[in-house]
């Protein structure tokens, strides 16, 4: 089926490019756009990889085409089914799907081995003996060709050496299939790279059958023609391998061309996004694992109470670009806030609590108060607190001695108790280190709903819990996890924020939260938004983990 492409507004040079292609005289006029995400299963997808997925699956749903999901296991050594799993759950989570179109590059060794078969046949791939280091030595410079003196070596040697390979004879290392180019080419990936080496290692699916394994650059173009892929899009470390992907396209023989095109990848500040330096926070027991809500895996974000939304707005507004850049981690908590201030339901809860005590209501006595779920959702309606004698308040809401411009609880102020009574600090109590552990008031009983009867105003308003029918709860307050915006490749472990979480034990939080559910998400009043963390928390004993703050510097151009 064509594309109306009357009705498609570009707004990336991805876009101008694939509208040029599908235009009359293009390269795929009157095709049907077809992507592919194709991650190596070597570790957790973090969100540089949901820009990747971003981009190939929206691309495509636009287009009103079709995107694979692509498992390159080419890799056996650092490979594992744990890592497959996990990647079909994130990408499912953030609301895309491939239907029937999951593949592996394993699914084509068979045909890669023959595409190799047929390059060496046509005199264009050799068998190398050299180690990577005699390689390395001869690969020359801007001014030097690199060598090989294995180039000649006769087609009839080369594909009796290359069936030795498949069938086991010879030890890691001791021969490489490269193919033969150019090795003076300014392009240094065109040098005569290599093709295949040998690996003795267990293959997660494939088990022990291939003892060879092609590397990347040439399984990258052989899986996009086999899967009939319009549009490979590529991070833009890649544009310099694509001369090398046409030439694989061009050389062996295949059912359909594709084409690469290469976009900048996301980075953000405060983070690391390389899978080695990730990978080595785990290894280090630095976190508490790929999921720690610190991390910038999609698990660990949605651990942290990020949505699947707020993912895909922030990647729709940084768009696609060229150039490299850095994106500040303050845009994509603003998208995470955005998203939330309209969905997170309104509770209470008390972070560092002090008791309240309002001496003349009376004792036994308990009232019921109606206060909005969220109220720019209005869907959701209500729901009933309970208020008594005595309460929680955070401990930063009395001041004895109160500084200047506080508006809070001291000694003969008035302030507001979120949504029931004006209440007046009558004073408080110590204990023999001369800290306070009870503030004392008395309320306005004609001021119920919170506006005083005589219409005075009231300059603060304090959130609260009631402590008779409140309960405790663990909640986990997370920061960036480096104290730098671009944490140094080599030094990077030296940059980590020591404060980058903190537990608190004791917090009280209302009633209404006892029903909560791993990844209920929550704007706790005056807080920040929460999230009910979907390990440790327990129906016995909640843990939430803060999500984002609730005030905000950052501001989108």
């Amino acid at each position: 089926m064509s594309t109306d492409l009357s009705k498609i507004e570009s707004t990336s040079f991805v876009d101008d490019f694939v509208i040029e292609d599908l235009s009359p005289g293009g390269a795929y006029e009157g095709m049907t756009v077809h992507t592919r995400f194709p991650p190596e299963p070597n570790g957790y997808l973090h969100i540089g990889h949901a820009k990747a997925i971003y981009v190939n699956f929206a691309t495509a749903e636009k287009f009103g085409g079709k995107c694979n999901l692509r498992m390159d296991d080419t890799n056996p050594v650092k490979e594992d089914t744990e890592y497959v799993d996990s990647m079909i759950e994130d990408i499912h989570w953030l609301g895309f799907d491939w239907e029937d179109r999951f593949y592996y590059a394993s699914d084509y060794f068979e045909e890669m081995y023959n595409g190799a078969v047929e390059l060496i046949n046509k005199g264009l791939a050799y068998i190398d003996d050299l180690t990577p280091e005699q390689m390395k030595e001869m690969r020359g410079d801007t001014e030097t060709p690199a060598k090989s003196p294995n180039r000649d070596r006769p087609i009839a040697e080369s594909l009796d050496i290359f069936a030795r390979m498949r069938a086991g004879e010879f030890s890691n290392g001791a021969y490489t299939l490269r193919a033969k180019i150019d090795l003076a080419s300014g392009n240094f990936n065109m040098r005569d790279p290599v093709l295949y080496r040998i690996s003795h290692a267990e293959h997660h699916r494939t088990g022990d059958k291939w003892c060879i394994y092609p590397m990347y650059d040439y399984a990258h173009p052989f899986e996009d023609a086999i899967e009939c892929i319009t549009h490979s899009f590529c991070s833009l470390e890649f544009e310099d391998h694509r001369p090398f992907y046409d030439w694989v396209i061009d050389n062996v023989t295949l059912p359909s061309r594709p084409r690469q095109i290469e976009f900048a990848r996301l980075n953000i500040t405060h983070t690391v996004m390389s899978k080695r330096r990730l990978r080595l926070l785990v290894e280090e027991n630095l976190v508490s694992g790929w999921n720690d809500p610190r991390m910038p895996t999609l698990r660990g974000l949605r651990r942290r109470g990020y949505t699947p939304q707020a993912i895909r707005n922030f990647n729709f507004r940084n768009g696609v670009a060229k150039v490299n850049s850095t994106v500040d981690y303050a845009f994509l908590e603003y998208c995470l806030r955005e998203d939330l201030n309209i969905s997170a339901k309104r509770v209470m809860a008390v972070l560092d609590p002090i008791k309240l005590i309002i001496m003349n209501y009376p004792e036994g006595k308990s009232e019921e108060f109606e206060i909005e779920n969220n109220p720019n959702k209005l869907e959701d309606g209500n729901r009933t607190i309970t208020f008594s004698r005595e309460m929680w308040i955070e401990r930063e809401d009395f001041m004895e001695e109160p500084a200047k411009k506080y508006f809070r609880l001291f000694p003969g102020n008035e302030v507001r108790l979120k949504s029931t009574y004006v209440v007046k600090c009558t004073g408080c109590k110590k204990d023999e280190n001369g800290n306070v552990t009870e503030v004392y008031a008395e309320y306005d009983e004609n001021s119920r709903g919170g506006n005083p009867a005589d219409g005075r105003k009231i300059k603060s308003t304090i959130h609260w819990v009631d402590a008779k029918t409140c309960f405790d709860a663990e909640v986990r307050l997370y920061d960036n996890l480096f104290t730098v915006e671009s944490p140094d490749a080599e030094n990077f472990l030296e940059c980590m924020n020591p404060d980058s979480l903190k537990i608190i034990t004791n917090c009280k939080v209302e009633e209404s939260l006892k029903s909560a559910k791993p990844e209920d998400r929550f704007q706790f009043m005056r807080q920040g938004y929460f999230c009910v963390d979907n390990v440790d928390s327990t129906s016995e004993h909640l843990v939430f983990n803060r999500a984002v703050k609730l005030k905000d510097s950052f501001k989108p151009e």
